[in-house]
Order: structure tokens, then sequence, then C-alpha cells
């Protein structure tokens, strides 16, 4: 399917391609969002897909056919086949009904292709309140390494490989299971992914932030990728969460990283840290169900 990149550019305050995430303004928006749709259905990572260090195919497409593109809206329907299925539908458009519009096409092709939950995406501009995206979106921020890493941590992290008893960062990774931990200790014990640093309180695992990688993007630049990230509650609040973010942006620094995209919960604690970090706020991405 050939876009016509007049309609959807005005309407996109967040630089966001279904199916691959956020990117750079400057990155070929146009050959991305071709690209989605013409993979879609194959299997087939795209070179520059973050989720390609994951997993072995690709999961989640565009339902091409369902597409509806013109110059007052644009609504991209995707599904992904994990979690019993999931249809949702990205809306590009600033007419007072395009929420309404993406939601009915959301509830006419879940049940269609089988899919147990419709899902409504949509956009809001870095100008916006966040009391427009609190309780349903997610705030994309950018790290930039122009200007180098940032403070140096002022609490030394380890790399998992460096831990006297590494045993310990099971009992971390059980305990973080849900803030997914627990896959990730699978994948360190797999050997399937970069380092993972750690920061220790006598002995014990507080917290940790990894798997440290870099993957170069659609214009050949290496950026940094989203890493898991969490401390253990009793920890929090002590400055180990600074400590983790600092030492991971020095590594990515180090390893040639240009920047690093991630995208935190409006008000959350990383999303905060974020702010004090100095990174800059590329617009919210919220999202719903139909």
């Amino acid at each position: 399917m050939r876009f016509s990149w007049d309609w959807i550019e005005p309407v996109m305050p967040v630089p966001y391609v279904p199916t691959l995430g956020p990117v750079r303004r400057d990155d070929p928006l146009h050959d991305l969002f071709e690209a989605v749709v013409e993979t879609a259905g194959t299997g087939r990572f795209l070179p520059h897909d973050k989720d390609r260090r994951w997993f072995e195919t690709k999961t989640e497409r565009v339902l091409a056919d369902a597409i509806e593109h013109d110059q007052h809206l644009n609504l991209i329907p995707t599904l992904s086949e994990r979690g019993g299925g999931v249809v949702k539908v990205h809306v590009y458009g600033a007419a007072p009904d395009s929420l309404s519009a993406g939601a009915d096409l959301a509830r006419k092709l879940a049940p269609a292709h089988g899919a147990r939950k419709p899902r409504v995406v949509w956009f809001l501009g870095p100008e916006q309140p966040d009391v427009f995206a609190r309780g349903v979106g997610t705030r994309v921020q950018l790290k930039d390494f122009t200007d180098g890493p940032g403070l140096a941590p002022d609490v030394r992290a380890l790399e998992y490989k460096q831990l006297a008893e590494p045993g310990r960062f099971a009992v971390f990774a059980d305990l973080m299971a849900e803030d997914g931990f627990a896959f990730l200790y699978d994948q360190m014990r797999a050997g399937s992914v970069g380092p993972v640093l750690t920061v220790l309180d006598e002995g014990r695992v507080a917290g940790a932030i990894g798997p440290m990688e870099t993957m170069s993007d659609a214009s050949g630049r290496a950026r940094l990728l989203p890493q898991y990230f969490g401390v253990l509650p009793q920890y929090r609040g002590v400055g180990y969460g600074r400590a983790l973010w600092r030492a991971a942006m020095h590594w990515g620094h180090q390893h040639g990283a240009a920047y690093q995209l991630l995208q935190t919960e409006v008000g959350g604690a990383s999303d905060r840290l974020c702010a004090a970090e100095g990174l800059t706020s590329l617009g919210f991405v919220n999202q719903r169900d139909a």
C-alpha cells in the first residue's frame, strides 16, 4: 500500500509507527509505514525492529486490508497474536469523531480475527498537559548522547556476571516477576541477551537494569535499546534507581549509541526520573479498550 504522506504527517503529533513503536522525527517515517505493511503477515522482522531480540517471528502485524486512509482520517489496525489476540487501531486524525471511528473499527475487527480484546491508540504532542494522558498513556522519552552520557552514578553498579553470588539475582527476579524480570532472567541464563547491571544492598540485589544492547535504526545510527528497569520496593527512594539509570547511560555512550528512545508511564517513578535527568519528551501514546 502507498500512503499519502501529506495526509498522515500533519496529524501525527508523535513519531510512532504501528508494530514498531516510537522512532525519531528525522527517521524515514514514510518508508517505515510502508515497510510494516509490506511485511505484514510474513512473520519477518524488519532489520531495525527492536522486538527481534526476543522472538523468532514477528507476532504483531498490520491488518492491511482494513486500513482506512484519507486526508481527514487515518486508521491503521494491527493484530497481536499474544495475550489471546489484541486488535489495536492506531488513530492519526484531528476530527472530533476520530477516536469513536477508531473504536468502532477495533470492535468490528476483533471478533473477525478471533481476538479477545479491541483497543484504540491515539497520540498527543509534548505540549499537551500530562493530565490528558495520565492513566491511559506513556510518554515517549528521548535521551540524546550528543553531549555525553550525563552525570556519573554515585553508587557502584555491577554487571550480573560480576556478582559474587549470581544466584541471588534469581530471588530478585522472582520478586520482580510482574516487571518482567523473571522473563529476563530466563533469557540471561540462556545467554541470549546483553549485560544486566545491578546495585547491591548488603549483598542483596536491590535493583537492576538491562539488558544493555544497541541496534542500528532505519537510518543506520546506533540506538540504545529499552531495558527492564526496577528496584525492590523496600530500597526505593534512596538513589538506587538513579544510579542504575546513569550507569546504563554511560554504558550506552561507551558503546557508541547516538540516542535512546523509551516509553514511561505518565506520572510514574521512571517518568519523573527521566524528567529530572533532562530527557526530551516527544509526546504521549495513549490507549484504552474500545
